[in-house]
């Protein structure tokens, strides 16, 4: 166990268990084994392949899925530590909290969702993230998926979102306790990927070129704050060198408001359990007044100058080509599914497994098999 935790802290010792009982490892806490399972998984790989801004072929320097995820895990274990919660399941629900994106990020998402729709379904990557560890990977001879422990599970799917009891979708919740907030460590993930991806891709948009500093100065106050910090003291060092320091302090200026005002929330709220947690009739964790203004206005001009920056926009077209090419030949020639998908077809709706196929595949993958489905 994990010392020094919080009494608000998910202690391992008292899980609600895994769906197959196992016995508890020497060394290992559950927390620890399922972070290592998650690991060792296929769909944990293959993030390397998967886009999260900039496509795995326009240039090696800058994040894909798999570093992203990395990036949130450190955070993540930092922030759940300051806050005495649970390192192992902070870190466990990080690693795991992408697994389930398709090729060519948000977009892929879109399109598949758009197109299973057109069959009265739909597609959510959390959703398939659940999925994938509970049914898709097979590693183990005494149980299907990796039997993950019930938090585990949980946090995957409600990690960036509540569910208000008796909810319907094409995935069955009604185990996960909807109508209730998971506990405080997968409250925490949704806000330290926000910290990750809003710091990393200014960085990345920077470097490419796309984002040039006079921008950046004109429109994201904490980052003017900061730079001309550092501007002060260090006035002749390079500029590239200035840009990432400041990138580096703005991750930490906004870690550390997210500690203090989810410390200050769970003192003013008299919060003293993981019960307490569940019950409470919002999430807890949040960064102060003010720091929340300037992480706002971060997002915004990222939305604004970068992901909707004419050289990413235009490559958004052939993803939607790629992805509806894919779907509509295997829906017309499912025989051309591998083997392992095509016995499923029994059991599942077709769409669902042309669905679940196309998911799986990185960026490299569906734009190969797309290149060999339109050469035919």
């Amino acid at each position: 166990m994990p010392g020094g935790l919080a009494p608000y802290a998910m202690n391992d010792r008292h899980t609600e268990g895994r769906r197959y009982p196992e016995p508890r490892h020497i060394y290992r806490s559950d927390y620890q084994r399922d972070r290592d399972r998650v690991i060792h998984t296929k769909a944990f790989r293959r993030l390397e392949q998967k886009t999260q801004v900039f496509d795995p072929g326009y240039c090696d320097h800058f994040r894909n899925r798999l570093t992203h995820t990395l990036e949130v895990s450190q955070i993540a274990r930092t922030v759940g530590a300051a806050l005495r919660l649970n390192t192992d399941l902070c870190e466990v629900l990080a690693l795991s909290h992408d697994i389930g994106h398709p090729p060519f990020s948000h977009e892929g998402e879109k399109v598949l969702d758009r197109m299973m729709r057109k069959h009265g379904l739909g597609f959510e990557h959390n959703l398939h993230a659940l999925r994938i560890v509970e049914y898709f990977e097979e590693k183990y001879v005494s149980f299907p998926g990796l039997n993950l422990t019930f938090e585990v599970r949980e946090g995957i799917v409600k990690h960036s979102r509540d569910y208000p009891a008796g909810y319907k979708t094409y995935v069955d919740l009604e185990e996960y306790r909807l109508g209730e907030r998971p506990p405080l460590e997968a409250q925490l993930i949704d806000l330290v990927d926000e910290i990750a991806y809003n710091s990393a891709d200014l960085d990345d948009g920077y470097d490419s070129g796309l984002l040039n500093l006079d921008q950046i100065l004109e429109h994201v106050s904490l980052f003017r704050q900061l730079y001309l910090k550092l501007e002060e003291r260090y006035p002749h060092a390079l500029e590239k060198r200035k840009v990432s320091e400041t990138v580096r302090t703005l991750i930490n200026t906004l870690a550390s408001s997210l500690i203090r005002h989810t410390q200050s929330r769970i003192k003013e709220l008299g919060i003293t359990s993981v019960s307490d947690v569940r019950q409470c009739d919002e999430r807890l964790p949040g960064f102060e007044p003010e720091v929340a203004k300037w992480n706002l206005e971060l997002k915004l001009f990222l939305r604004e100058h970068l992901y909707n920056h004419a050289t990413l926009k235009k490559g958004r077209l052939d993803v939607q080509r790629v992805i509806e090419t894919l779907f509509c030949h295997y829906l017309e020639k499912p025989q051309t599914l591998p083997v392992s998908h095509y016995k499923r077809i029994d059991e599942q709706e077709l769409c669902r497994v042309v669905c679940d196929y196309i998911a799986g595949m990185t960026d490299t993958f569906a734009r190969a098999k797309y290149a060999t489905i339109a050469s035919e």
